[in-house]
């Protein structure tokens, strides 16, 4: 069987990646999930870019590929080769390609991905759809309002600053471990204050809940919530054929749990 024309421009080792899963050259299947390994400069992004063009020309609805990064310029690059590969197609007069570029919605940063989800399931899960997200700046400032408000402000000995709060409570959600662990491990020159930091963050979660906002680490919490609910976790399967994850070696504990969940 020839090279498809939208696949010749990859290596024998990326025409691989591109087509696993699905029939290749010679007509073989090959299931399961696949992760690859490669060094800086080896076309990681462009053979991704290549393999959902390819999931798409193959008879996959775009809506049904999950793209994950890490950040909206990687999430719009790799959608803008993707649809570069598919208007090439297109051009080509390819019959399975009219109508499929500009189609690749589910494209984006974990947060971003996990904002619109959380909107469309929030009433199944007690939160408003109204919320605001809370960005890192703004989540150190109303962690320093309760750290002041509780009285952590004026201790004798200098208790952490904002900002060192914030990354101890980012570090215990994101790790999925316990406070005692992430002090230990991460900031033992703030192991003194594990009662008070669990007392804040307690205080924190509170504040946010009543003033219907969540910060950058809840939007993933949250995530991994909703797809503890056996119906929620259901339907959010059984929306996508594809998760196709960029850069996977930066996930943390929590983003791979989600991943796990619904893959």
């Amino acid at each position: 069987m020839d090279c498809p024309a939208h696949l010749r421009a990859l290596n024998d080792g990326q025409r691989a990646a591109a087509e696993h899963g699905l029939c290749d050259a010679a007509g073989v299947h090959i299931p399961g999930p696949l992760l690859i390994i490669a060094g800086a400069g080896t076309g990681k992004t462009n053979t991704l870019a290549h393999r959902v063009a390819h999931l798409i020309l193959t008879g996959t609805v775009p809506d049904r590929i999950l793209l994950l990064t890490f950040t909206r310029r990687a999430a719009a690059e790799m959608t803008r080769r993707a649809q570069r590969i598919l208007a090439g197609a297109r051009a080509a007069k390819k019959p399975s390609a009219a109508g499929m570029a500009g189609e690749i919605s589910w494209s984006g940063t974990f947060h971003g991905i996990a904002n619109r989800l959380l909107r469309e399931h929030a009433d199944s899960i007690g939160l408003d759809p109204s919320f605001t997200v809370l960005d890192r700046a703004d989540a150190a400032d109303r962690l320093n309002f309760v750290r002041n408000e509780i009285g952590l402000a004026k201790t004798e000995a200098r208790f952490p600053r904002k900002d060192t709060c914030l990354a101890i409570y980012s570090h215990t959600v994101n790790a999925r471990c316990r406070l005692a662990d992430t002090l230990e491990s991460a900031f033992p020159w703030c192991a003194e204050w594990e009662t008070e930091l669990k007392g804040l963050f307690r205080a924190y979660v509170e504040a946010k809940q009543r003033e219907n906002v969540v910060d950058y680490d809840d939007l993933l919490l949250y995530w991994a919530n909703m797809m503890e609910e056996p119906t929620l976790a259901w339907l959010l399967g059984e929306r996508f054929d594809h998760i196709l994850v960029d850069e996977y070696q930066d996930t943390n504990a929590l983003q791979a749990e989600i991943i796990g969940t619904i893959s």
